[in-house]
């Protein structure tokens, strides 16, 4: 177990946010990840987060993937104080950091996320990863399943995508797979370009629209300028800025905004 102090960390808003689909809370006050290959469990009391994986795990996966190396008090320091809705947004939502995710495993898994709930989308990629991934224990005994790999999937059929619940998403999920293994496109060369070129390139795969690029540049490219619109964005934007988002002012941190907001709109909704 390693311990940490970090600030604007929360596991629950990080949980709900809507970014990743293989984390979940397995008890009152712990919480757990499967990321790729990789296993870990995590508690937190006030700013105190244990993490029950190897050192060498710590260091050189999670900090990276909870992005722990950034002060987040730095982008909740730009929103505009006469912006009462984004401030109050950004307060509720201060736990929230934006991971960085595999793009592999991203991508695929915001294939899945259209038209989908996510209690779904988590069960399609269940699916999948017992189906196709790699059965692991990890260090603390528990037994899971690795996301698949691109052979992997490019090696199945679209009935048997079906059959994990995919729907009409399957043919995108294999069309992508199959590009992806046979090498007609280069995920990797997509952390080379510009947020613009790489949605660009993300629009041209079968099946991603401009809500699905978005989610991949952010959640699995980092890239901190884009900023995916869904429902309940669409309707905070009309809410709340009718003059559209003063994307200026946000210019470098956009996609953390967003979080904020939606997770401000998902929180609300639920009530």
């Amino acid at each position: 177990m390693l311990t940490i102090e970090v600030d604007n960390f929360d596991l629950g808003q990080i949980c709900r946010s809507g970014q990743c689909f293989r984390m979940d809370q397995i008890s009152d006050d712990r919480y757990r990840v499967i990321a790729g290959d990789k296993y870990l469990e995590l508690t937190q009391e006030g700013g105190i987060v244990n993490f029950f994986c190897p050192e060498e795990d710590f260091i050189f996966f999670w900090i990276r993937y909870f992005d722990l190396d950034c002060d987040y008090s730095e982008y909740i320091n730009k929103i505009n104080p006469r912006d009462k809705y984004l401030m109050t947004a950004g307060e509720l939502g201060s736990g929230i950091r934006i991971l960085q995710q595999d793009l592999w495993e991203i991508t695929i898994s915001f294939l899945i996320s259209q038209q989908n709930n996510i209690t779904r989308i988590k069960k399609c990629i269940e699916n999948i990863s017992r189906e196709f991934g790699v059965r692991k224990i990890s260090s603390t005994g528990a037994e899971y399943y690795a996301f698949p790999s691109a052979d992997a999937l490019a090696s199945t059929t679209e009935e048997q995508l079906r059959g994990c619940n995919l729907g009409y998403r399957a043919k995108y999920v294999l069309d992508t797979a199959r590009k992806v293994c046979f090498g007609d496109i280069s995920l990797d060369s997509l952390y080379d370009m510009t947020y613009k070129n790489a949605r660009k390139e993300l629009l041209g795969l079968y099946g991603v629209g401009e809500k699905v690029a978005d989610c991949i540049c952010l959640f699995g490219l980092h890239q901190l300028d884009a900023f995916p619109v869904d429902t309940h964005i669409r309707q905070a934007l009309d809410a709340h800025y009718k003059r559209g988002f003063p994307n200026r002012r946000y210019k470098g941190c956009r996609g953390v905004m967003q979080q904020y907001i939606f997770y401000y709109e998902l929180m609300n909704s639920s009530k």
